[in-house]
């Protein structure tokens, strides 16, 4: 079998390829994708050359890991059957090709059990739910805080403060330097850092992925406050050690998401308490994948671009 797919074959050499597929074993299925979205973090590292060194990781590689569409193909006893929709976080199914995220392609071979059902309206919103579930596993488990203010009003800013008010806890305070993205702040208030006086949160979580805010949010804590860096950080974290040592600061590091975060996040769009909705800024057919990555990284007015493969040529 053969595949349209993003190729990123070296920083900034992106093109769309046809490529092999490895041949479906027992437990696998094939999945014609409809959607994939390009994550304008790790993605974006390894677009410019930036990504430290991370196991499995080497050029030429497929990017990509937020991806929905159609089962086309189960082997038996894998509980899946052709016509299900389902959320495919990437795959490593191409022959001459890294597949460390492997999403961004028209057709994937992958185990069954890393897919996860959704329901078919959620359309190009059904490769949302990656971000989701990273949202809600830094927010999830013992002895972790809802954040009080959140740094970021990107997609993953959006859902952490989503993921906030759909728990019943005090709406958060959403920092965003763009002005065209402090629109779109459902049921909480998203502000210019400069225009938050308070110095007592409790928990911040920082989405935003710049490591050089630290000592700023270090003297925004409460005494025992918390910072969960909910981004991903290329460089070195640095901070001084004087005004952290005086709020008995603590510091976690949010890891990747796991499936029940995927199972939770999935649970709480299809009974409504969550909304994908106005997260999709733009969206283009796959054969225009060149341009479309440059778009997401660049362009500070896109929000999240999402391919469609059903449109390419």
């Amino acid at each position: 079998m053969q595949t349209r797919a993003v190729l990123l074959n070296g920083p900034g050499d992106l093109s769309l390829e046809q490529l092999d597929l490895k041949a479906p074993g027992a437990g696998d299925i094939v999945v014609e994708i409809a959607h994939s979205g390009i994550s304008t973090g790790t993605e974006k590292l390894f677009w410019s050359g930036a990504m430290p060194p991370f196991p499995g990781m080497g050029y030429p590689l497929v990017p990509g890991y937020e991806a929905a569409g159609e089962v086309v193909e189960a082997a038996s006893g894998t509980g899946f059957r052709p016509g299900d929709r389902v959320f495919v976080p990437g795959a490593d199914c191409f022959d001459g090709a890294y597949g460390l995220f492997g999403g961004a392609a028209g057709v994937l071979v992958t185990e069954a059990a890393r897919v996860t059902r959704i329901d078919a309206a959620l359309g190009a919103e059904g490769a949302l739910l990656a971000l989701a579930a990273t949202a809600r596993h830094a927010m999830a488990g013992l002895e972790k805080r809802m954040p009080e203010l959140i740094v970021g009003h990107g997609v993953l800013g959006r859902l952490l403060a989503r993921l906030t008010v759909a728990a019943g806890a005090p709406a958060p305070t959403v920092w965003e330097r763009a002005p065209d993205r402090r629109q779109g702040g459902e049921g909480y208030d998203v502000i210019a850092p400069e225009e938050d006086p308070r110095r007592d949160y409790g928990a911040i979580y920082d989405a935003s992925g710049n490591a050089a805010i630290l000592d700023d949010l270090i003297g925004r804590l409460a005494k025992g406050g918390e910072i969960v860096l909910a981004g991903f950080y290329p460089d070195g974290l640095r901070f001084a050690f004087p005004p952290a040592f005086m709020r008995e600061a603590r510091l976690r590091v949010a890891a990747e998401w796991q499936r029940e975060d995927l199972a939770a996040v999935r649970a709480l769009v299809d009974s409504g308490a969550l909304s994908l909705a106005g997260l999709i800024s733009h969206a283009v057919p796959a054969e225009r994948a060149a341009g479309a990555y440059r778009t997401a990284f660049e362009d500070p007015a896109c929000l999240k671009i999402i391919l469609n493969w059903k449109e390419a040529a």
